[in-house]
């Protein structure tokens, strides 16, 4: 008896240990720190100018996006892990992703333009147009972002000062910009 426990017992706790390991966790899983940028670049529709702006995660400084009343702009979002573009994977991924644009003291009309849809029909809204109806309204204008893993249901609708709500799921991403006129 003792020796069937002496070698039963640590390939019992071997296996034990083997199943607790990391390697079988979804390597899709983008959290902040592994999203250490996230850019906007935004084309004014008339003009064609284009500017880009970058956020850099957990900063103070808040990018100031320049609008102007009236205007229509097309916007796309990336997203960088140090030099690396990740954005094609999050869009590969997109029904596990969401963006919800949250914006405050400022009145946009936000139409989400992305080529390609989730399964649900709702899209991802890394290209966006922007229709700026009034640039400020309050005393500060921005916009809060946020990239948003494996939410139950998603909504492209406008809720509040927000395009976008979800249920469930988890931030992997916040950029906070400001903006002005």
């Amino acid at each position: 008896m003792k020796i069937l426990l002496k070698y039963i017992l640590p390939v019992v706790l071997l296996l034990f240990l083997q199943s607790c390991s990391r390697a079988d966790e979804n390597e899709d899983v983008f959290t902040q720190e592994e999203i250490s940028a996230i850019e906007l670049t935004v084309v004014d529709e008339l003009s064609g100018a284009s500017s880009t702006y970058t956020y850099i995660a957990n900063s103070a400084f808040q990018p100031a996006i320049l609008l102007q009343d009236g205007r229509s702009y097309l916007v796309s979002v990336a997203f960088r892990n140090g030099a690396e573009d990740i954005t094609d994977e999050i869009i590969d991924e997109r029904d596990e992703h969401f963006l919800i644009f949250g914006f405050t003291d400022t009145d946009i009309t936000l139409t989400r333009l992305d080529d390609d849809l989730r399964t649900d029909g709702k899209r991802l809204g890394v290209k966006s147009r922007w229709q700026v109806n009034n640039t400020v309204t309050g005393s500060t204008p921005k916009l809060n972002l946020a990239l948003i893993h494996d939410a139950a249901d998603v909504s492209e609708d406008q809720m509040g000062t927000a395009w976008g709500s979800v249920t469930g799921g988890e931030t992997d991403a916040v950029a906070v910009f400001s903006i002005t006129d």
